[in-house]
C-alpha cells in the first residue's frame, strides 16, 4: 500500500535534536503564563470539558493497545522518546502509538555529605511505549533515530503481561486510599524509604500522589509518593 510505504521510508537522521542531560527532571514545567487552576474552576464552575471527535477515536483505540519495550543506546532514552514523539506528529500515528515512558525510581545519594532522594533511571537503556503493533509500525519505529530495536524474541515485539504493566507503574492506578487526610502517620511500602513512617502534608487525589514528612538521617525531609506506596497506620 501507498500509504505503507512511506510510513516504512522514514528517515529520522536529519532529525536535529538536543541532547538531554542524564537526569531526566520529571517535574513538569509551569508556564508563567499559566492560569491558576482554583481560578479557572471558580470562573467556569458548571462548563464541562468535551472531547473532540479526534480525542474521542484515540481514547477508543487506546484500549486496544499493548505495553511493548524498546532498546536505545544507554543515556539517550531521552533523545529516542523525543525523536519517536516527532514520527508520531510526521505520520500521524496518534491512533496507534500512545503513550512513551522512561521508567524512573527513587532513590537516597549522597553527595558533598548531603543525603537527599533523587530520582534516576529505573532500567537504562530502554523506553516503555503503549501501541497498537503492526508491521507498519515496526519499520516506523526500529528507523527512529536512537532506538536500536523492540525487547523479544529475535528482535521481534513482544507485549507485557498485566502482571509486568502493574509492576512497572506503566498504568495509573484509579484512586487509592481515599480515606487518607492530612495529619495522619502512615507507613512506607515500596521504594528506598520503604518502612519508613511519617506524616501527610499534602494530598493529590488527581495525581494519586501525597506528600509526607519523614524523619531520614536525623531530619524531617518531604518526599512524594504514590498514594499505592503508603498505608495509614491506625493508633
Amino acid at each position: 500500500m501507498e500509504d505503507e510505504k512511506d510510513l516504512t521510508e522514514v528517515d529520522t537522521e536529519n532529525v536535529e535534536t538536543m541532547e538531554v542531560e542524564n537526569t531526566l527532571d520529571t517535574k513538569p514545567v509551569e508556564e508563567s503564563n499559566s492560569v491558576d487552576s482554583d481560578t479557572q474552576l471558580t470562573n467556569n464552575p458548571t462548563q464541562p470539558q468535551e472531547l473532540s471527535e479526534e480525542q474521542i477515536r484515540i481514547e477508543n483505540a487506546r484500549k486496544e493497545a499493548k505495553w511493548y519495550v524498546l532498546h536505545t543506546f544507554s543515556g539517550y532514552e531521552n533523545v529516542a522518546k523525543e525523536n519517536l514523539e516527532i514520527v508520531i506528529d510526521k505520520y500521524n500515528l496518534q491512533e496507534r502509538i500512545f503513550d512513551i515512558v522512561i521508567p524512573m525510581e527513587d532513590v537516597v545519594e549522597e553527595k558533598n555529605g548531603k543525603r537527599k532522594v533523587v530520582s534516576r533511571r529505573l532500567m537504562p537503556g530502554y523506553v516503555y511505549v503503549k501501541m497498537i503493533y503492526g508491521d507498519d509500525i515496526w519499520h516506523a519505529v526500529t528507523r527512529t533515530r536512537g532506538i536500536t530495536g523492540f525487547v523479544g524474541p529475535k528482535g521481534r515485539p513482544l507485549p507485557l503481561t498485566d502482571e509486568e504493566t502493574l509492576k512497572m507503574h506503566l498504568e495509573k492506578v484509579v484512586m487509592v486510599n481515599t480515606d487518607l487526610r492530612e495529619n495522619d502517620k502512615v507507613e512506607v511500602l515500596d521504594g528506598p524509604l520503604n518502612g519508613f513512617v511519617g506524616t501527610v502534608v499534602g494530598i493529590d487525589n488527581q495525581a494519586n500522589k501525597c506528600r509526607v514528612i519523614v524523619e531520614m538521617f536525623g531530619r524531617e525531609t518531604p518526599v512524594d509518593l504514590g498514594l499505592d506506596q503508603v498505608k495509614k497506620l491506625v493508633d
